[in-house]
């Protein structure tokens, strides 16, 4: 079967619908997803930027945070515009890269944008990941050891 590398940032806005639809729709086309965490930040602080471009361009923010509304709710997807952005995706993706299974891979990918962007909570809360572990039946203290946190979720 092909595969197809699903890459994000947590912290990313448009990967959020992404994320929570592209695996039906590869195993529909008969593609497996395998997805590959990543962090815009750095590539932010080579352009310059101290934050993200939808806080830096105050419109280009205001149109992006409407088009995301928009977008959720023509598929359906809970949202909450995060109090703090972007937040620090650092954790999560640290967690998701030594992570779980294949399956259990996605499951957590999946926990992580929905607490952030349809629950409003904060991924970059060690206690956050770990009740997202702990409902997956993941051991929280295991994923932060392998992630190389000082502090396990």
């Amino acid at each position: 079967m092909p595969t197809l590398d699903f890459w994000f940032d947590f912290a990313s806005t448009y990967s959020y619908p992404a994320a929570m639809r592209i695996a039906p729709l590869a195993a529909e086309a008969g593609v497996a997803v395998r997805y590959r965490p990543f962090l815009l930040g750095p590539i932010f602080k080579a352009q310059g930027w101290d934050s993200s471009p939808f806080n830096v361009y105050e419109a280009k923010g205001r149109h992006m945070w409407r088009d995301l509304e928009r977008l959720c709710a023509d598929l359906a997807l809970p949202f909450r515009r995060p109090e703090s952005f972007p937040q620090n995706s650092l954790l999560a993706a640290r967690v998701a890269l030594i992570g779980p299974d294949d399956d259990g891979g996605e499951a957590f990918c999946r926990a992580v944008f929905r607490a952030e962007f349809a629950d409003g909570r904060r991924i970059d809360d060690t206690a956050v990941i770990g009740e997202i572990l702990t409902d997956l039946k993941l051991d929280p203290a295991a994923s932060s050891t392998a992630a190389g946190s000082t502090t396990p979720p």
